[in-house]
């Protein structure tokens, strides 16, 4: 085979470093982003921040009335839009403290004057409760394990004994080896005059799984009580916690800085990105006169250099907020029903309707509505939550499985407690609207929701 010389021409893609930036600029979040840009001005000296202007000083009156409207209106949605209403308002769940349930059952612990014994085997059964609230061990492996430990031996009842008195620790229920020793501990502090507490003491001791499946019928001939009488029962029990630790929280809140707000403004609904978000850079002018000296020096080529990386950087912010603005306008313009009407009201739509409508890739589009969030009247919202898949309805048309989620919460939220829809009835309703779904879609879809089945949702009040 003679060998020889051949001369080709071929065009590829190649990723230049200032793409593969933009690119990894373009999926980063806003606290993300915060810090990549606190780390470019660490690294760069030709990089620096822009002073954000007091527009108080700069403006007259005009200007401070404005300023005040923006901060009251968009303050309080954004506080309603992440919290609830007053009248949902969990005080117990809000007032929560920061300090873990092990912290808070050592602290009364210490204060509980425990022999150096006690005190280790109080330990030792505190570090065996779970998150929430539940000893996992049982006395036998607890005293095994001690004797391990100790110096003296102890018996299985000193441990008993030791679970007896962490048990009346507060929050009360702690230590608990099932629901129903966590429900009868609570039980037991009630006043002895409480009506029905015997009947709710009998119901969680001996009758805890037919409480589980709602099984109110044979609960109430295992306690021989009428209906009414169940009912003063029933409410006696749904006042307990059965999971007494999970106000221990040891998840710290998540806090997100909204990319872009939606507002509506002489009834259009306009899209603007966040200034909080925005980092407002520029090239130090000082550094950058520098360059028209024509010496060829080592620090002519250290500036020539950082002063090209500051422009790609700050072009690549700016693409960043030019594609996520379009993403946005165009999901809007797609969504409006939804800012109109609600959840009910989203209409189907995939990555691919929007690269369509912005000419970009779909791949683009994922990076941009991946951990970005918009701040619209009707709350905060990821902007993947507008993208959903579509089920036909009888008149041909298309509804998004938000929408159907929706309507099923609306539904559920309206059943009767004694005679709650099930997966079957629920689908027949959807179907006299119009909507075609099976029932393991429902089923799916309410599972989802973390909704529990029909026989579950019983109640007799």
């Amino acid at each position: 085979m003679k060998q020889g010389l051949q001369l080709k021409y071929t065009q590829q893609l190649s990723m230049t470093p200032q793409l593969q930036q933009a690119i990894r600029l373009l999926q980063l979040s806003s606290f993300e982003l915060q810090q990549e840009v606190q780390q470019a001005l660490e690294e760069n000296p030709l990089l620096e921040q822009e002073e954000v202007d007091d527009p108080l000083r700069e403006h007259g009156d005009d200007e401070v009335e404005v300023s005040e409207e923006w901060d009251q209106n968009y303050t309080a949605d954004l506080m309603g839009a992440v919290g609830q209403n007053d009248a949902e308002y969990d005080a117990m769940t809000y007032g929560c403290s920061q300090e873990t349930l092990h912290d808070h059952l050592r602290w009364q612990l210490q204060l509980a004057h425990m022999t150096p014994t006690d005190e280790q085997i109080g330990l030792a059964i505190i570090d065996a409760i779970d998150a929430a609230g539940y000893l996992q061990v049982t006395l036998e492996e607890l005293t095994q394990a001690l004797n391990q430990q100790l110096d003296e031996p102890i018996e299985e009842s000193e441990v008993a004994v030791v679970l007896k008195r962490i048990q009346h620790f507060d929050p009360l229920g702690v230590a608990a080896r099932d629901v129903s020793e966590c429900l009868l501990l609570q039980l037991q502090q009630l006043p002895e005059q409480t009506p029905y507490l015997d009947a709710a003491k009998k119901a969680v001791r001996d009758h805890v799984e037919l409480l589980g499946l709602r099984d109110y019928r044979t609960l109430s001939r295992a306690l021989r009580l009428n209906e009414a009488a169940l009912t003063e029962v029933l409410s006696i029990i749904q006042h307990l916690q059965p999971r007494p630790g999970e106000c221990f929280s040891t998840a710290d809140d998540a806090y997100v800085i909204p990319d872009v707000v939606v507002r509506k403004q002489n009834n259009r609904w306009m899209v603007e990105l966040n200034p909080q978000s925005l980092p407002k850079l520029k090239v130090n002018g000082s550094y950058a006169a520098l360059i028209q000296d024509s010496r060829a020096s080592e620090d002519m080529t250290y500036i020539r250099q950082h002063l090209q990386e500051a422009k790609w950087f700050i072009r690549s912010i700016e693409s960043r907020n030019e594609t996520l603005l379009k993403v946005a306008s165009s999901i809007v313009q797609r969504q409006q029903a939804f800012f109109e009407h609600g959840e009910e009201a989203m209409k189907p739509m995939i990555l691919a309707d929007i690269a369509e409508a912005i000419e970009m890739h779909e791949s683009t589009v994922s990076r941009v509505t991946s951990q970005k969030y918009m701040h619209t009247p009707r709350g905060v919202f990821e902007l993947k939550y507008f993208f959903s898949s579509q089920l036909a309805t009888e008149q041909g048309g298309e509804c998004s499985s938000t929408a159907i989620r929706a309507l099923l919460k609306k539904l559920v939220a309206a059943e009767n407690p004694k005679k709650p829809l099930s997966d079957n009835k629920l689908t027949q309703l959807m179907a006299d609207q119009g909507i075609q779904v099976a029932r393991r879609t429902i089923a799916k879809y309410r599972e989802a929701l973390n909704i529990p089945p029909s026989s579950q949702r019983k109640r007799l009040i």
